[in-house]
Parts: structure tokens; sequence; C-alpha cells
């Protein structure tokens, strides 16, 4: 069951196609090369669930595609059948972790508000529903209209300014390993790492989200508030909706960035979190020191934590259980199997209980909430 779950999401914005057209060819191609015996590709299939989206708003596609490559409108089709962008349609998640952070609550597994399912799309819905059911590790999602990739956070803290288009570089606890993420796609891709694409300059051919504009409401931040998965956004060619002449060429310059990237979801630790009798623990929390921001375990006990090469002292806890804390170290090639086996807690007496609960800080508060079974021209 250690096996980690890792997504592409292309086609948000129905008239950015590029994404759709390249998670088509790449399905074809992994399936072609696993046929051939490519050692690689049959690896990472064996190792890794891969789920590939082509396209969330066929609908948008619909109405871009009728225009065509040639006359389409800048933003024909982007919104779905409702006149929606889904990419400003996710509960907004961030607004309540910059206020709850004030008072240090918690910035991961921020739980949906009451009434979410009225203020979202179809489509969001079911990608929200899509997402709560597998324990995704790591995605991308696929749009157009710049070259380069975008990682958390999309939305500023600092909002006060919007109007006047105020960047502020607004990074996750996870920062420097994002910064990581979108660097293998980038120097992976034909150019993406050159920095200069369609009149604009990104160091790396990468940018925090908020430090190119503040986007709420957005999927990649609601992946890594709501989830235990790791997303970052590829904007992927200028031209938003290519011409067939030229999908040979982009298909080149992404094929090998397409697979680095799922390669990564390889990395960091990985195990299961049991009882006594290797019972799998369901929505464990997964705490790494130093590192803000945690996962939990999936339905069967299995967990995986993206982390950069370094030694990490982590702690698995369930609610009913003794926490157990370990010291590892993270190698640059696979990630280190790290299993946790829980005692259960002894049950104190009421008075125990009320001498324990006197010192519970903010951090032991904050943990109550977590767990959860894991079942500028250009807009993102």
């Amino acid at each position: 069951p250690v096996e980690p779950e890792f997504k592409y999401v292309g086609n948000m914005h129905g008239n950015e196609v590029l994404g759709r057209e390249l998670l088509l060819q790449l399905s074809e191609f992994l399936c072609e090369e696993y046929r051939r015996g490519n050692e690689r590709i049959t690896r990472l299939i064996h190792d890794t669930r891969i789920h590939i989206m082509p396209s969330m708003n066929p609908d948008g596609y619909e109405v871009a595609a009728k225009q065509g490559p040639d006359s389409n409108g800048y933003l024909t089709g982007r919104n779905n059948a409702n006149g929606v962008d889904l990419n400003r349609n996710f509960p907004d998640l961030n607004t309540f972790m910059y206020y709850s952070g004030e008072i240090s609550g918690p910035n991961h597994h921020i739980p949906l508000p009451d009434n979410w399912k009225s203020q979202v799309e179809p489509e969001t819905l079911a990608v929200i529903q899509w997402i709560s059911s597998y324990n995704f590790v790591l995605s991308a999602n696929l749009h157009g209209g710049a070259v380069v990739a975008n990682y958390p956070y999309d939305k500023s803290q600092d909002q006060r300014f919007r109007s006047h288009r105020r960047t502020v570089n607004t990074p996750t606890p996870d920062d420097k390993l994002f910064q990581k993420l979108a660097k293998t796609y980038s120097y992976a891709h034909s150019w993406m790492h050159r920095g200069w694409n369609c009149g604009d300059y990104f160091a790396d051919g990468i940018t925090n989200g908020a430090s190119w504009y503040s986007l709420s409401k957005g999927m990649q931040d609601f992946n890594y508030l709501y989830t235990n998965c790791f997303e970052i956004t590829l904007e992927l060619s200028c031209n938003k909706f290519p011409p067939e002449e030229d999908l040979e060429r982009q298909w080149m310059a992404n094929r090998e960035a397409l697979v680095a990237f799922i390669e990564e979801v390889h990395q960091g630790i990985k195990g299961m979190v049991s009882d006594k009798n290797n019972n799998g623990i369901a929505g464990a929390v997964i705490s790494v020191q130093g590192i803000s921001h945690d996962i939990t375990s999936g339905d069967t006990g299995d967990y995986f934590r993206l982390l950069l090469p370094g030694t990490y002292t982590v702690t698995a806890s369930a609610e009913g259980y003794q926490p157990q804390t370990v010291t590892t170290t993270v190698g640059p090639a696979a990630p280190s199997l790290v299993h946790f086996q829980l005692k259960q807690d002894v049950v104190r007496k009421p008075t125990e209980r009320k001498s324990s609960g006197s010192r519970t800080n903010s951090k032991a508060l904050q943990k109550k909430v977590v767990p959860r079974a894991t079942h500028r021209g250009t807009q993102r």
C-alpha cells in the first residue's frame, strides 16, 4: 500500500488548451513506453499511482474550440458553462489560515465551511470530492498564457493593496521544497528555465504565486491547505490556443519535464502508521520538527511526506495513542522508509486528565483540529 498517488489536471480554463493535448499525449506515451519495456517508465508506473484529468472544463473548451486558434478571444471559453472561473471557485481557506495563524491555529487540513457545496460549481465540487477520495501526494495543474512554474501561496496575506496589484512574496512552510519542485519542471523543459518568455522574466522559470499577483480561491492553495497534496501550477505557452502545427514542438519541449515531475513524488519519507497488532491507523498526524505543516495518514495507515535531503525529527500521533518520535535522514534519491507503531494511550484518572489539560498549549489544540482520514495579462 505504500505507493504514492500523483495527479495532473489540465484545461481548467477551457481556452488554455495545450495542457489538455499534452496530457492526452502523455497518457499515450506512458502506455506505449510501458509496452516497449522502457525501464524508466515501467518503474514509474509500477511504483506510482498516476491520475490524469485532461480537461477539468470541457464546456469551456467546446466554446473555445468553436472559435479555433486563429480567431480565439483571449478570454473566450475561459470560464465554465455558468460563466464562472474555476480557478477562483474553491473555498477560501487562505483567509482562514491567515486569521488562525494570528491565534496559533492550523495551516493544514483546514475544515471546509458548512455551506461550501452551495458556493462551488459542479466541476469544482467533483474535483474536491475526487481529491478527498485519494491520498494524493503531488500534483500539477496545467495552464497557458505564460511560461513559468508557479508555486504556493497564490494568495497574499496583505489584500489591502489588491487594487494596486501589489505583489508580496508569500511562502509556505515548505517554500524551499516547492522551489525545488518548480525548478525540476522548469529545467527539464526546453526553455522555461531561461526566464525570458512571453515578455516576462522569471528567474529560473519559477515564481511564488503571490509574488507574481495575488489570487484568491485557487485550486493550488486549496490542495495544500485542505489535503496532503503539494500542487504547483504550470503555465506552458504564450499562446493559450496554439495551432495544431505547434503541438509536436510543444510536446517535445514538455515530455521530459512531465515525466521528471512525476518522479518527484518519490522523495522524503513514507511508511505505515499502525497499532501493536499491525492494523493501519487512518488520520494519524505526521509532524516534522521545524516545518509547521503536517500531513495525515490515509485510510490504510500509509503516509507520504515530501522532504528535501537532510536529517529530520518526525512525530506520528493519533487520538487514543501515544505519540512516537524518530530521527531520520533523507537522501537525494529514493524516499526513506519510516514506519510508526503506536501504543494505545493509557486511560488516566480524572485528576491526571485535569492536570495534563492545564498544560495544553496552542500546539496541542492545533492537533485536535487536524486529524482527518484522507480517503499580469495572464490569469492562472
